[in-house]
């Protein structure tokens, strides 16, 4: 067990990537509840593609230093413009959704398409670069992940009244449309912290399957955001762990990122089982 899971990290690189890992697995799941309870999936996804622009734009004009800020210039953008345009009555959400979408990714393409080493660009983009992490990207992850909890604390109470009872929550003088802002620029400060890491692509799982994983282990709000959480760092850690020794003891070259999602899936997996078996105990010892 400890060659498996202690000794890989005893690596400067490991251990920076098992950090970032374990920072944005639980980031990602506690802002995965909220995207659940939501239902803003396919919101997520967009911004996951959105950010693309902003990750070549920094990248072009500064090097792997710029990813970061130009990611984060993209989100708020999306952020801002996604609340803008749902809020006019012309406009439906999914709409806007996929004009924002579209546009950027689109931009973002041209961009990249238009430097040298284009296949390979791209794919570091999209499916990100775990074990190359500095300990400034460290340092910027903690300090978005440090604003994004901190901001969930401070507004919980009517966060978690807009995702339930949106009239009620209007009725109690909370801002409709403050909070969908406050909600998209926090799933899109979750993206940005990721993209160095996992990528444009593979960060949807991040905040999306934990939280459905823990939500299919319990009914209760206050189980599900810690077990998310603490699925999302382990699976980071699991992910990494394998990877590693796929590629150094047995000869074969798994990506990180990638291995990190199919482990994510596999605890869902798992979580939707013992989810339907434990309801299926449940209703015989009912009948009995």
């Amino acid at each position: 067990m400890y060659q498996f899971f202690v000794e890989p990290f005893t690596f400067p690189f490991m251990g920076r990537a098992l950090a970032v890992m374990v920072i944005l697995g639980a980031l990602a799941g506690t802002v995965g509840v909220l995207i659940l309870l939501r239902r803003l999936a396919f919101i997520t996804d967009a911004l996951t593609h959105t950010v693309f622009p902003g990750v070549v734009v920094g990248h072009l004009l500064s090097g792997d230093g710029g990813i970061f800020w130009g990611a984060l210039a993209a989100g708020a953008a999306t952020a801002a413009l996604l609340t803008l345009l749902t809020r006019h009555r012309a406009v439906t959400e999914d709409t806007a959704l996929a004009v924002l979408l579209t546009t950027f990714f689109a931009v973002g393409v041209v961009l990249v398409s238009r430097q040298s080493g284009y296949t390979a660009d791209l794919t570091a983009f999209l499916f990100g670069r775990i074990l190359t992490v500095t300990g400034q990207q460290l340092a910027q992850t903690l300090a978005v992940t440090i604003l994004v909890i901190a901001a969930l604390a401070v507004l919980r109470r009517p966060l978690t009244a807009r995702a339930f009872d949106p009239q009620g929550a209007q009725a109690a003088g909370y801002r409709i449309g403050l909070l969908d802002l406050v909600t998209n620029t926090l799933v899109a400060l979750v993206v940005v912290a990721s993209v160095r890491a996992v990528g444009t692509v593979l960060v949807i799982a991040l905040l999306i399957v934990p939280a459905a994983a823990a939500r299919a282990m319990s009914d209760r709000l206050a189980l599900i955001v810690p077990l998310a959480a603490a699925l999302g760092a382990l699976a980071g850690w699991a992910g990494l762990a394998i990877s590693y020794d796929a590629s150094i003891h047995h000869g074969l070259r798994l990506a990180s990122g990638g291995t990190v999602v199919l482990v994510l899936i596999a605890c869902y997996a798992g979580a939707l089982a013992t989810g339907t078996i434990r309801r299926r105990l449940r209703v015989r010892g009912s009948a009995a």
